[in-house]
């Protein structure tokens, strides 16, 4: 038991400190790279780098080719269903980053950050109704101020623009509340994938990237068609570009591994002290000024990890389905 919280933990804090140096290399891209690159290419070679990644990591699980392409027969081009399966969460992210980038549109940056920041308590929700668990007061306490922390480390004051933009509030928030119950949903929906079979973590990541691909293909056609055609798919690509592209498809990677031993919660978590600690770094790479509001959200986001952490039962396998119903479930926290 000690060496699984160990290797949780270490889980954890590698999670965080590739989370937290892929936001500080894509600020340091998209601030100080004179050529910008388009995103949506750089998302679709980020799927096929960890589909191939994940299909390196299974050969070597397998241990000869022949077991490799075996495995790949019978789990994902034999098992049409399994690979509609894991393409459910493909869609719902898709769903997500259409639905934040409609909601930042039409809403001001800040309320945007406040409100798109209840993906967290979401997911602790969606984990209680989909997964059959159970969180404590203190735990779902620890949440919302989670949530109060990662809002004020991200807060910027609004700033007055002489450009109208026509906003439509009611339409923004629909989108935010669309995109936060995508978020609970996909993340939670896979994590209960990962461990409802014995099924080989990678042979899932490849079931889940496979699609994945062919989403993020549509997106670039959608967004950057025309431009991509006539100035090239890697137009604007650097040394530092890839490195990004390459810190992002170890993260999706690791984020899979997150999920699979500990949960989305954790990955929550995990995904926050992130946030605080590119901060942190952006302040001596970039020159960026700490705030009294910064100050506040990084301990609360620090007590609130600490808090979660405390003795309690284990959330991170999944529970057997009760005589409760869920609504009792949620009655009684």
């Amino acid at each position: 038991e000690n060496v699984s919280l160990l290797f949780k933990l270490y889980c954890l804090a590698v999670m965080t400190l590739v989370a937290a140096t892929y936001t500080v290399a894509l600020r340091y891209t998209r601030t100080v790279e004179t050529e910008l690159y388009f995103s949506t290419t750089a998302v679709c070679i980020t799927e096929v780098i960890k589909l191939l990644l994940s299909v390196g990591i299974l050969a070597k699980e397998t241990g000869s080719l022949a077991r490799l392409i075996t495995s790949l027969k019978e789990n994902v081009f034999g098992s049409p269903t399994e690979l509609l399966k894991l393409s459910v969460p493909s869609l719902v992210y898709a769903l997500q980053n259409n639905m934040a980038f409609v909601a930042l549109s039409n809403l001001d940056a800040a309320v945007y950050q406040v409100t798109y920041q209840l993906k967290i308590p979401c997911t602790a929700l969606c984990t209680v109704l989909m997964l059959n668990r159970t969180l404590s007061k203190l735990q779902w306490f620890s949440v919302f101020m989670l949530c109060g922390g990662v809002t004020l480390v991200q807060w910027k004051p609004a700033q007055a623009t002489k450009v109208q933009v026509e906003q439509n509030p009611w339409l923004g928030f629909g989108a935010i509340a669309v995109a936060v119950l995508c978020s609970g949903f996909a993340g939670v929906y896979f994590e209960k994938v990962l461990k409802s079979s014995d099924t080989s973590l990678w042979v899932r990541n490849i079931q889940l990237y496979l699609p994945g691909i062919v989403v993020t293909l549509f997106g670039v056609y959608m967004s950057d068609g025309a431009q991509v055609l006539e100035k090239g798919f890697f137009y604007g690509y650097t040394y530092y570009v890839w490195f990004v592209i390459f810190l992002a498809s170890v993260g999706g990677l690791y984020t899979s591994v997150v999920v699979k031993y500990t949960d989305n919660i954790m990955k929550g978590f995990s995904a926050a002290a992130a946030i605080v600690l590119s901060t942190v770094a952006s302040v001596i790479l970039f020159g960026l000024q700490i705030t009294l509001t910064f100050s506040l959200g990084a301990l609360l986001v620090c007590v609130s990890i600490y808090l979660y952490g405390l003795p309690r039962q284990d959330t991170t396998k999944i529970q057997p389905s009760e005589t409760k119903s869920s609504k009792e479930r949620l009655a009684s926290v």
